[in-house]
């Protein structure tokens, strides 16, 4: 990443929260709130006008709501990350989040700290879960793994190298770390990556996450 701020668009129906948001993120090093919206659209539209590096999502909002406001955001803008930042912790909402692009889920309860690294690793195309978040996509994954073939059949034609690198990408590694940790070039673990999301369908490293909790796809020695 470059010495210039990180670009931020804060989007939450609710203006006291808005408002509280935009004076934390202000006071932050490295981070710029370009401009704040009420809902999901406007937060789409705002974004794409000020060329947003990071949009904190609010979910639930009327009209456009944030899921649907990311999905947008991945098809008009896809070089924007959406960080979810939510009272919500449901396995639907937090799995809703990751399907539609949002590369981090955070809580209302994050501390001022919790945001900066949510929203500088998000910058840096990281992902990054809240505690209770990344708890219940585990254990969504544990209800919804079918398990009856034999411990190695690895779904969708994935090599074991790369149910590996899927793995470490659950963990929320970049491709620098996942190289680091198995002794691979990072063009090595480039080109694995990209045969990952074919084979899943996944359009970025956020629905790679998901399919790999729901096929208990996090172990890295599997």
């Amino acid at each position: 990443m470059s010495d210039a701020p990180i670009t931020v668009i804060v989007a939450d129906d609710q203006r006291v929260i808005r408002d509280g948001l935009v004076t934390i993120l202000g006071a932050l090093d490295g981070i710029r709130v370009a401009a704040a919206a009420q809902d999901g659209a406007e937060a789409v539209a705002l974004a794409v006008e000020h060329e947003a590096d990071v949009v904190l999502m609010d979910l639930h909002m009327p009209g456009t709501d944030g899921i649907e406001a990311t999905r947008r955001l991945r098809e008009q803008l896809p070089s924007t990350a959406v960080v979810v930042l939510t009272t919500y912790t449901d396995d639907d909402s937090i799995l809703a989040a990751l399907e539609a692009g949002a590369i981090g889920y955070l809580t209302k309860n994050a501390s001022a700290a919790d945001i900066h690294r949510g929203i500088t690793a998000a910058a840096a195309g990281h992902t990054i879960l809240d505690p209770a978040a990344a708890a219940r996509v585990m254990r969504a994954a544990r209800r919804q793994d079918a398990g009856p073939g034999p411990a190695d059949t690895l779904p969708d034609g994935l090599t074991g190298r790369e149910a590996q690198v899927l793995a470490l990408i659950a963990q929320g590694l970049s491709n620098a770390e996942i190289a680091a940790k198995l002794y691979l070039s990072r063009s090595t673990v480039k080109t694995h990556i990209n045969q990952i999301f074919a084979k899943t369908g996944s359009r970025d490293r956020s629905q790679a996450i998901v399919y790999a909790h729901r096929h208990a796809l996090t172990a890295p020695e599997r």
